[in-house]
């Protein structure tokens, strides 16, 4: 009989473990806020990069204004969430008004990149919500709505061809050695060397825009004469990446000359240690300016072989032509800074004329001599 009792007990305790949640009838906005603030506090132990918190955080904001802050977590179906995600689908990218504008009326306005992404954070949201209590059933279960890639990669992201690319290198360059420096107005505005700086990191290295903005002076370090760059990239991770020589050359005039008057001369100034890349003003240059950097370099490329890119074209541009030379795979894995080989495939993009050259070249069909 004592027996008997014990096992109803320890079934009874184990009952209670595997009993759901007591339903939170929360609503969009309260449970939104409560999911970002412990999205941001990962942030602290190192579990998530601060961009990728602000990421989560941006896409969850645009789901409660699109799915209503007033109504209950739970009462959202998965046709409520189809609804979000095609809006979501229509809704202006603020940040490409041009190409936005030039879409038919109707059609979808975010990149099919930008809606996996959105989806990608409200399942996160939800997954959340059901450990929480907050929805008995995940909608997400029945969403039927998904982005289809279509066309490629946007031109502004397509990796630039060799041409393209050394011009502007050579522009850079250009730049770096002090030439074109009388195109400001005022001495104490010239920012040559730094935007000279911030293209050759991004073509020869291949950083996110996050990664770049955050770099501070003692990040760049030398080891038996290399300079390095000790870089800060996602889920907490670092690489320490070897820069070419003459990237490091325009590194250490920058270091040593615009960015020392910025950071002693202007308002709010970080000193000798703080950011890498400042303004004119001595702030640290924002994610937004570096388009602008691009694109000021890109003047001094010859029309022929100047064409729009964005920062992260540049990283495409990075990947595909190290990958084209038959640089290790592994090795450019670590230069960006991905966990996992499988993800080059998203940066590795097609160059004109590579099919032919590869075939010219067939190790199987080498002379002996050659080989």
């Amino acid at each position: 009989m004592a027996i008997t009792s014990f096992c109803c007990r320890r079934l009874e305790g184990i009952a209670e473990i595997m009993r759901p949640a007591a339903l939170n009838r929360v609503s969009v906005a309260e449970a939104a806020d409560r999911y970002v603030e412990l999205v941001r506090a990962r942030t602290l132990t190192g579990g998530l990069s601060p961009a990728t918190a602000e990421v989560y955080a941006r896409d969850v904001a645009t789901f409660v204004g699109l799915a209503g802050a007033e109504r209950v977590l739970d009462d959202l179906d998965g046709g409520d969430v189809d609804a979000v995600l095609l809006a979501f689908a229509c809704k202006p990218d603020g940040r490409r008004p041009a190409a936005a504008a030039a879409r038919p009326s109707g059609g979808a306005v975010q990149s099919a990149a930008s809606q996996a992404r959105f989806r990608r954070s409200v399942s996160a949201l939800f997954k959340h919500a059901v450990l929480s209590g907050w929805v008995q059933v995940d909608p997400m279960a029945a969403v039927t709505v998904s982005a289809r890639q279509r066309g490629g990669l946007r031109a502004e992201r397509r990796a630039l061809t060799r041409e393209q690319a050394t011009g502007l290198i050579g522009a850079a360059r250009s730049l770096g050695a002090g030439e074109n420096a009388g195109r400001a107005r005022r001495r104490d505005q010239r920012m040559e060397v730094r935007d000279a700086l911030v293209v050759l990191l991004l073509v020869a290295v291949g950083p996110r825009v996050s990664e770049l903005v955050r770099a501070n002076v003692e990040d760049f370090f030398v080891n038996d004469g290399v300079r390095y760059w000790r870089i800060f990239g996602k889920g907490g991770r670092t690489r320490d990446v070897p820069l070419p020589a003459d990237v490091a050359a325009v590194l250490d005039g920058y270091v040593g000359g615009e960015r020392r008057r910025c950071a002693g001369g202007g308002p709010g100034g970080e000193g000798p240690g703080g950011a890498l890349l400042l303004s004119w003003r001595g702030r640290r240059l924002a994610r937004g300016d570096v388009q602008a950097v691009i694109d000021r370099v890109q003047q001094g490329v010859a029309a022929a072989h100047r064409r729009t890119v964005t920062p992260h074209g540049l990283r495409h541009t990075t990947a595909t032509h190290l990958l084209a030379d038959a640089v290790d795979m592994d090795a450019v894995r670590r230069v960006l800074g991905h966990s996992d080989l499988s993800t080059l495939g998203r940066y590795r993009d097609e160059l004109p004329g590579e099919l032919e050259v590869a075939m010219r070249a067939h190790p199987l069909l080498r002379d002996p001599g050659e080989r």
